[in-house]
C-alpha cells in the first residue's frame, strides 16, 4: 500500500503532514506534479514530475495506484476513477470521496463548472483551516493504522 499525492494543487501544509507520516510509518508517498516540488530526503518520499498538460499528474496517478491505495486530491473527477479502481480518495480538507458520496460530488461540480462556463462569479475555495488540517491528520491516520 502507499499513499499518492496530486501535489499541483495540495497544500504545504499537507504535504508537511504525509512527509512526517511517511517518515513515522515507513510508507510509501509519492507526489506526482507537472512543476518541481521540493521534498525532503527520504527514502519514503518519491516526487514524479511529469509533463504540462491538462490531467496529465492525475492520468499517471490512475495508471500507477493499486487497490488499496491513499490518492490525496481535491480533483472530483480524480477521485472518481481512483475509487473505481478501488483505492481511497481524501481531500486536503479531510473529506473522505467514497462509492456513496463521489457521483453527488461530481454533480454539484459540474453544475459549478456550468456556472463559471456562463460568467457567474462563483468564488475559489477558501483558505485551509486548523480544522480541516486536523481533520485531514486524522483522517490520515485511521487509513494508516489500517495498514499495520
Amino acid at each position: 500500500m502507499q499513499i499518492w499525492v496530486d501535489a499541483d494543487a495540495c497544500p504545504v501544509a499537507i504535504k508537511d503532514i504525509l512527509f512526517r507520516a511517511a517518515q513515522r510509518t515507513k510508507i510509501q508517498v509519492t507526489l506526482v506534479a507537472n512543476h518541481y516540488i521540493r521534498t525532503p530526503a527520504s527514502k519514503y518520499v518519491n516526487f514524479m514530475q511529469v509533463t504540462q498538460g491538462f490531467d496529465v499528474a492525475d492520468d499517471e496517478i490512475v495508471q500507477r495506484c493499486q487497490a488499496g491505495d491513499l490518492v490525496i486530491t481535491s480533483d472530483i473527477p480524480l477521485a472518481d476513477e481512483v475509487i473505481t479502481k478501488q483505492c481511497l480518495a481524501l481531500s486536503p480538507r479531510g473529506e473522505l470521496f467514497t462509492r456513496e458520496n463521489i457521483k453527488s460530488r461530481l454533480n454539484v461540480r459540474d453544475f459549478m463548472d456550468t456556472l463559471r462556463s456562463s460568467g457567474i462569479q462563483t468564488g475559489g475555495p477558501a483558505a485551509l483551516s486548523g480544522t480541516e488540517k486536523q481533520a485531514f491528520g486524522n483522517k490520515l491516520d485511521q487509513w494508516l493504522a489500517q495498514q499495520q
